[in-house]
């Protein structure tokens, strides 16, 4: 037993400590550019900072088995590992073999700013605004996946809300499936939450690292919120940036504490629900980054899971 946890530390680091008695610990997913691949191992390229502040490349070596399943768009083989390929893996348990790996994969979420049509192709060609944090993305829709995205999506007009998780392209993000459920207007805004307990849905970001964005940031002072952001969908306490957020997975029992490292204004707009296992409470209240995400349990491609968040 003492051999398995030496090599599971020497492969993946220290695990993140167990938080909440009820849940199991996070696993610790990897992140980085693919160097080398084969049926039996996968070299993966991390950038990392040491302790004096240099960025330091990593590599991760992590074995595979039969078992292993990858996605690259949807269901793909070992060909999708394609050396310089962006790559997110979670291990087994066990944290000796890479259980699931995700290549390429992308989100893009916020707000309609123009929609194109090429009419030699039947592409969409959607321009969002993601908020004030990160850029603008021009994301094409091709014509096969048209119809799937329009399902959540049946307005695709700008004003209009947006969220799809995407393929990484030379020409940009390429629209694979919606994200979650399509929200609707905002009918009533609630009052800030008093209570440090919170229900309702995880999502993700392309962002590096572990960490969250939280859709409510005090707008004042050095606290990180957005002055002009709209209130959230679902009841939440404002907090800063730094802030400390154990998150608990309830369709996987895994949690783990996160710290705040950006604002989630976008995530505000959205009243959608999460179904994984059974209806989460409307309104998104974190959105994690990918590796985030993958060490509580999630699938990047589902896109959400049912959360508990407790803050302070």
């Amino acid at each position: 037993m003492g051999r398995r946890r030496e090599l599971r530390t020497a492969v993946l680091g220290p695990a993140p400590r167990r938080l909440l008695t009820s849940a199991e610990p996070p696993l610790r997913a990897v992140e980085g550019r693919i160097v080398d691949a084969s049926p039996h191992l996968l070299v993966l390229r991390a950038p990392a900072r040491a302790g004096g502040g240099e960025p330091v490349a990593y590599e991760f070596r992590m074995p595979m088995s039969g078992r292993t399943t990858v996605w690259h768009g949807g269901k793909a083989d070992l060909s999708a590992l394609v050396p310089g390929r962006d790559a997110v893996v979670r291990p087994t348990p066990d944290g000796l073999a890479a259980e699931r790996v995700w290549v390429d994969i992308l989100r893009v979420n916020g707000v309609i700013v123009s929609v194109a049509r090429e009419r030699a192709s039947g592409a969409h060609n959607i321009e969002v605004d993601q908020g004030p944090h990160r850029p603008r993305a021009h994301v094409t829709i091709p014509k096969e996946n048209f119809g799937f995205i329009l399902v959540r999506h049946p307005r695709l007009e700008p004003g209009q809300l947006f969220d799809v998780i995407a393929l990484r392209s030379e020409r940009g993000p390429v629209a694979i499936k919606p994200g979650t459920a399509q929200a609707g207007p905002l009918a009533e805004v609630p009052s800030p939450a008093s209570s440090t307990l919170l229900r309702g849905t995880a999502t993700w970001f392309s962002g590096d690292g572990r960490g969250a964005a939280y859709p409510a940031l005090d707008p004042y002072g050095d606290s990180g919120g957005c002055p002009d952001a709209p209130a959230s969908c679902a009841s939440l306490p404002l907090l800063s940036l730094g802030s400390s957020l154990r998150v608990r997975n309830d369709c996987g029992r895994r949690s783990a504490e996160v710290d705040v490292i950006e604002c989630g204004c976008t995530a505000a707009r959205f009243c959608d629900r999460c179904v994984v296992c059974g209806t989460s409470p409307r309104g998104r209240v974190v959105e994690l980054t990918r590796a985030s995400f993958v060490d509580l349990g999630g699938d990047l491609d589902v896109g959400c899971f049912n959360v508990t968040l407790v803050v302070g």
